[in-house]
């Protein structure tokens, strides 16, 4: 759950930005909001079919999500959006959590021969282009609870212009209150043999969470390339773990040391970042590079690293003369660190297979593969999406672990997949 600071920051920043968009009858002018209140109910539910590896954990975890979306603008184009998140999971106290999505007011007008945007409060900003892996994708933390994907983000407070005209589109953010990565809990699965501790949480930088970040980024289109540099400042958003010997969160038995938990270090970083795609009909060749310095490797070194992901999707379009799509996708995951490597991604191909049927009721299914080419190890994804009314829709999910190595990050992982389904109500 979040700390109280931040509750308070955020209620604050809400009224100011409520203030700041009363409407003008109330300053004796006509004026009026335009007010749209949308979002999800979701019940859901995960089962692991093999049998847990720690004590406390179970094979079954159920819960809901709530995820409303306001929007709010009046005659003058500001517009104010709040997207609050809440999940409950009775398995796993830490994946019961709130977060503040979004809460910014956008602000937008003309300049010279472009546009240029404002928006002040809590943001998400995506950045990339391919499917396996979000490598340039820095702006915002992890919320590593919600799935191993990676590819949940969490709500981060911001300062975020945008400048586009015809020579492209200038983005400089800048950041503070560091969001950190959240962890499973002891009862969790999807977790290592030691627990994280976020409470023993340490910075690099002397401010804490409160050093200021800071990201730009410039995007093109010319001709059949659209690419986008990007630089990143600040607090890593992925920690370096530390271990800590008799200081578990949770008392050992009498007469026993505590046991130890890892505890998050974030590090001073800065990330150059390059993604480009080539569009030419149904194929897109894709690309997402990184060079980062100031980070550690697993072995606790600081070390500059390059990585990147390279390869394309291709799309045939009316399937055997229906109204179905399938996109291949098939992709290298590569990090210089090697072994060193704090992630997945170390020498990797993904390869997947994506069908939209395009009926009424949106029907799309994507299975994928991520296979080690050092090693023998995979991970095999299903995700199936449909309509079942105007109002709910169904989602399918499945995760499958094989082969990790013993020597590997993830050994602790190696009975953690899981199948998911979940029960959308949309309004």
């Amino acid at each position: 759950m979040p700390s109280r600071a931040l509750l308070r920051f955020v209620w604050f920043g809400v009224c100011m930005i409520g203030v700041a968009m009363q409407p003008a009858s109330s300053r004796g002018q006509a004026g009026f909001y335009d007010v749209d209140l949308s979002g999800r109910l979701a019940a859901e539910s995960r089962w692991f079919p093999q049998t847990a590896l720690f004590d406390g954990q179970g094979s079954h975890a159920s819960g809901f999500v709530t995820e409303p979306n306001l929007f709010l603008e009046d005659e003058a184009g500001r517009i104010l959006i709040v997207t609050p998140y809440f999940r409950y999971d009775s398995a796993d106290d830490r994946r019961t959590h709130f977060d503040l999505r979004e809460a910014y007011l956008l602000l937008s007008g003309a300049l010279g021969n472009g546009e240029w945007e404002l928006r002040l409060g809590v943001d998400r900003v995506f950045w990339g282009v391919v499917e396996s892996r979000h490598l340039v994708d820095i702006v915002n933390q992890i919320d590593l609870i919600e799935h191993p994907d990676e590819k949940t983000r969490m709500g981060q407070p911001m300062a975020y212009v945008t400048w586009s005209s015809d020579w492209g589109v200038v983005e400089l953010l800048g950041m503070s209150w560091h969001r950190k990565r959240t962890f499973p809990g002891s009862d969790g699965r999807l977790r290592g043999s030691i627990i994280v501790d976020n409470g023993r949480v340490e910075y690099e930088s002397s401010s804490g969470k409160w050093h200021p970040d800071f990201a730009a980024r410039y995007s093109h289109t010319l001709g059949l390339l659209d690419f986008g540099a990007s630089v990143f400042d600040g607090t890593a958003r992925e920690p370096a773990l530390g271990l800590c010997l008799d200081c578990g969160s949770q008392p050992g038995p009498p007469g026993l040391p505590d046991p130890p938990v890892l505890y998050p270090i974030y590090d001073q970083i800065r990330q150059f970042g390059l993604d480009a795609q080539w569009t030419t009909g149904s194929l897109l060749l894709k690309l997402e590079a990184i060079r980062r310095s100031g980070a550690r490797n697993l072995a606790g070194e600081e070390e500059t690293f390059n990585a990147f992901v390279l390869g394309g999707e291709y799309s045939f379009f009316s399937l055997l003369d229906s109204d179905a799509d399938l996109t291949l996708f098939v992709e290298w995951d590569r990090d210089g660190r090697g072994r060193r490597a704090t992630n997945f991604y170390e020498n990797d191909l993904f390869a997947a297979l994506r069908l939209m049927l395009n009926d009424v009721q949106g029907t799309e299914m994507t299975v994928s593969v991520l296979y080690d080419l050092d090693k023998s190890q995979s991970i095999y994804g299903l995700e199936l999406a449909r309509r079942l009314t105007d109002s709910f829709s169904l989602d399918l999910g499945a995760v499958a672990i094989t082969n990790i190595d013993r020597d590997d990050l993830y050994y602790d992982l190696r009975q953690d997949g899981f199948v998911q389904l979940g029960i959308n109500y949309h309004f």
